[in-house]
């Protein structure tokens, strides 16, 4: 076969174009320590590559988030607990109130106590996080989640401006920030189903316990008043339902006996000390919970209002608050329980999107990164050859017919 000398050239020098790109790519793989540069290189391992890429970002930004996740729950963890101790000093202070011998100015320090601890927890329930968010805020709103409102009508009243609700946890997320109107605001009033109060121009000593439900689907949720009167030198009472305007069947003209108990319409309580002539005492169906700080606060106006010696105003209103205290402190004590859960878990998914990244950047490393021994060894093999391709094209440029003319 007969080949034109200038077609030969042009090949040759094709080919030694060629071994030189290949030559430099080589180059540029070991410099770089990666076998696939550009889609190119390895069209398949490009697209598994971005694929690990791609879920290495995920796992990274789920790690930042559950990590700003895991710092504010850290902080409303501590801040539950700090809540904690205020309500126990709190009730510390109802209870030396209430074991009595006080004087009226005594009764009155203790109410500033109390009020002290109770702005010490409204700054605890609106602290912020290291990034600016409220700890206590919920789903958003405010920046000041909870308010006292100072008005005269609103004198003692906190609002929660916060927005109600909570993040959903995720497979790889905690939420942010708690749900303080959960924790705060959502205190059952009374025993939860009825509150018992005693009129303040009572005159004599009687008062109740908090009082229990024997028979759900016996209660009305009507108010009722029991009503004191000596007859025939026997204290009797009768009991009405204020809101039918009619005696309750069974409970007119009953004797009256300290430490009795007294059962009617699926409720019950325990009467003790002695009433007056005229006395009474009220019970309220409950229709919405009330919040810590209004159970601090009826704490401080009952304490204000004490006058020197114990009255059974003081109390049944002491003993209400103690009762409604110890059930805000249980919703404070699952709330910081949920957290520690919470944050147990967020320490569980850290290590496994810890080692999802780690898994991924393997990959990520097995489709991309160059073999530096192979790498290196077919730089060697392809420099080998470039070269016996360069010499061997300059001998043959040598050669000439003239040479063996003659």
């Amino acid at each position: 076969m007969r080949v034109a000398t200038a077609n030969s050239y042009d090949n040759t020098i094709a080919a030694l174009n060629k071994r030189q790109a290949d030559l430099t790519t080589l180059q540029e793989h070991i410099s770089t320590g990666k076998r696939v540069q550009r889609a190119s290189d390895d069209p398949v391992a490009a697209v598994l590559s971005e694929t690990a890429q791609n879920r290495l970002s995920r796992a990274e930004a789920d790690k930042r988030s559950l990590e700003a996740s895991r710092t504010s729950l850290t902080q409303a963890e501590s801040a539950l607990g700090e809540a904690g101790e205020l309500i126990q000093d709190v009730r510390d202070l109802l209870v030396a109130a209430g074991n009595g011998g006080y004087s009226g100015n005594e009764y009155k320090d203790l109410a500033q106590q109390i009020e002290g601890l109770r702005e010490r927890l409204l700054g605890v329930v609106n602290q912020k996080d290291s990034f600016g968010r409220t700890l206590f805020g919920g789903l958003g709103g405010s920046s000041t989640p909870f308010v006292e409102l100072y008005g005269p009508s609103g004198a003692g009243v906190v609002r929660f401006d916060g927005q109600r609700g909570q993040e959903a946890t995720g497979a790889n997320s905690l939420p942010q920030a708690l749900d303080g109107n959960a924790i705060w605001m959502r205190v059952p009033e009374g025993n939860g189903t009825f509150r018992i109060d005693l009129p303040a121009g009572n005159t004599g000593s009687v008062r109740t316990d908090m009082g229990q439900v024997t028979n759900p689907s016996a209660l009305t949720g009507n108010d009722y008043s029991i009503g004191f009167a000596q007859v025939a030198g026997v204290m009797q009472y009768t009991v009405t339902n204020t809101t039918t305007g009619t005696p309750v069947a069974g409970q007119v003209g009953v004797p009256y006996m300290s430490g009795s108990s007294i059962e009617f319409d699926g409720m019950s309580f325990q009467m003790l000390g002695q009433p007056a002539s005229g006395d009474t005492v009220e019970l309220h169906p409950v229709t919405a919970p009330t919040d810590l700080f209004q159970v601090m606060q009826n704490a401080v106006d009952a304490l204000r209002g004490a006058s020197t010696g114990q009255t059974a105003q003081l109390t049944q209103a002491v003993g209400r608050s103690l009762t409604e205290l110890d059930a805000g402190h249980d919703r404070v004590l699952l709330a910081r329980a949920q957290a520690g859960e919470w944050l147990n878990r967020g320490e569980a998914v850290d290590g496994l999107l810890s080692d999802r990244m780690v898994d991924h950047e393997s990959e990520k490393s097995r489709l991309e990164d160059l073999d530096m021994i192979k790498g290196i060894s077919d730089f060697q093999n392809q420099q080998t050859g470039l070269q016996a391709a360069l010499q061997s094209y300059a001998q043959v440029q040598r050669l000439s017919l003239f040479q063996y003319i003659g």
